[in-house]
């Protein structure tokens, strides 16, 4: 008997294709595709749009005119002092003895009068002045720090002899004709800081004027030994005074007509206004002169003063510089603007050619700017109106070919997630934003979305992935 054939024959089974498993390998395949797209794709960031102002001041250092007059010791002596600075003093006010023996420190001492404490107003002046300065301080102007240190000192100096001299009849009976007191001859403002400027004169201005590289204030402080025909101190007879500094072509353009400038005094926390004129100095070259009638007193011990002019902000829109571009349209004249049948769709009436003849319809049209004179709608291929189309206008038979185009500057809304380009008006620049005019028909609203960086869209309807 034969054996049996016992090979095995294994049995194929047909391909069943699951629909399921397919649909889902095609979505696994397509997010991991969309993933992949998203990572590569360079990311656009917005920016929000925000109301602000902007606000183009520019500094300027000026130097100081009064109606000053300095007056010179009489003798050799220690000095001290009666009136504090930037005090007003009547003709015939003590201003200042003299102590020709220098024997006025131990009679003080003997009697108790050199331990004279400041006055809690007093303390008040001096914080507040020190104040002023650490708040304005710059590392850039380091040498003003010389000028509140010696300022302080003469404060101080001042407030403490003024107390302990008030005794003075004592005193004079003591020192017998060694003590002189000084009065003064005129009413004014008393400032003991002298320089070589009391006596410029406007027609003297120049660059060399304020160089400050040598300049010299000296400030005479009480207590000390001084030589007969120095300068003691200077009275300051009118409030009125002058601001001059340079002024650049491009400042005599932007308000030399001016008849008055605002400006502000940042380390004296001041703003006001000062009446302009336009001089010409020592050098033929142009500058300007602020004219006040307030405030003297609170430089009176300056010279040189930083100020800033205060031009008109800008209120509107803020947005960055680097997110406007500019775009090209087509120039049609806003005459032959018109609505479709009885809807609020704006459009053109276009001539269309065809084996029947001519005729006319209507298209509708994006406008993103309009004036008295033209339209400004789409330039890119594929619209429904491109260059050498005929447009026709409303219940005329005049036409128009599309061709002529203009540029405009705007940025690009990303609201709906895909850019819309935005015409703007700019109102003003500083380094990195711009003010843009709010409340226009095709332009910006607060809180819209628009692109930071207009550079990174490469057209209009772009998808934007943020």
């Amino acid at each position: 008997m034969a054996k049996g054939n016992k090979k095995l024959i294994r049995y194929r089974r047909p391909l069943n294709l699951n629909i399921g498993m397919l649909i889902f390998a095609v979505i696994f395949v397509y997010m991991v595709f969309s993933v992949y797209t998203y990572i590569r794709k360079e990311k656009i960031q917005p920016y929000e749009v925000t109301e602000g102002a902007i606000v183009n001041n520019k500094s300027y250092t000026g130097i100081i005119l009064r109606k000053e007059t300095t007056e010179y010791l009489e003798s050799t002596g220690y000095i001290n002092y009666y009136i504090r600075e930037g005090k007003r003093a009547s003709a015939g006010t003590s201003i200042y003895s003299i102590d020709e023996s220098g024997t006025l420190a131990s009679i003080l001492k003997e009697n108790g009068l050199d331990q004279s404490s400041l006055a809690d107003e007093d303390l008040v002046d001096v914080k507040k002045q020190l104040s002023n300065y650490s708040l304005s301080y710059s590392d850039e102007r380091f040498d003003d720090v010389y000028d509140i240190k010696y300022s302080l000192e003469a404060m101080v100096l001042e407030y403490a002899n003024f107390y302990a001299l008030e005794n003075q009849e004592q005193l004079i009976e003591q020192l017998g004709g060694n003590f002189k007191q000084v009065r003064t001859s005129v009413s004014g403002v008393i400032s003991y800081a002298v320089d070589s400027y009391e006596n410029l004169d406007v027609s003297q201005i120049s660059e060399e004027v304020f160089d400050r590289s040598n300049y010299s204030r000296g400030i005479t402080k009480a207590g000390q030994l001084m030589e007969q025909g120095t300068p003691v101190y200077k009275v300051v007879t009118d409030d009125a005074w002058s601001l001059v500094f340079p002024m650049s072509e491009e400042d005599v353009a932007a308000f030399g007509a001016e008849p008055n400038l605002k400006v502000t005094f940042d380390r004296h926390d001041l703003t006001t206004t000062g009446q302009l004129s336009l001089i010409a100095g020592a050098d033929g070259k142009t500058y300007g002169k602020l004219d006040f009638t307030k405030y003297m007193v609170q430089f009176v011990s300056e010279r040189y003063l930083d100020f800033e002019v205060i031009t008109s902000a800008a209120e509107g829109l803020k947005i960055p510089i680097s997110s406007v571009a500019n775009k090209n349209f087509y120039l049609v004249p806003a005459s032959f603007r018109t609505t479709g049948g009885d809807s609020v769709v704006e459009g053109f009436y276009k001539e269309v050619y065809s084996e029947k003849g001519t005729s006319i319809v209507f298209v509708p049209a994006t406008i993103y700017y309009s004036t008295e004179e033209y339209c400004y709608i789409d330039i890119e291929e594929g619209k429904e109106i491109n260059a050498g189309d005929y447009l026709v206008k409303p219940d005329s038979s005049e036409r128009y070919q599309v061709g002529p185009s203009a540029s405009l500057q705007g940025v690009y809304n990303i609201n709906k997630g895909y850019s819309v380009f935005k015409q703007i008006e700019i109102l003003a620049q500083s380094d990195e934003f711009y003010t843009v005019k709010k409340g226009t028909s095709y332009g910006l609203n607060v809180y819209d979305h628009i692109v930071l960086d207009a550079s990174a869209v490469e057209k209009e309807g772009m998808l934007i992935y943020q």
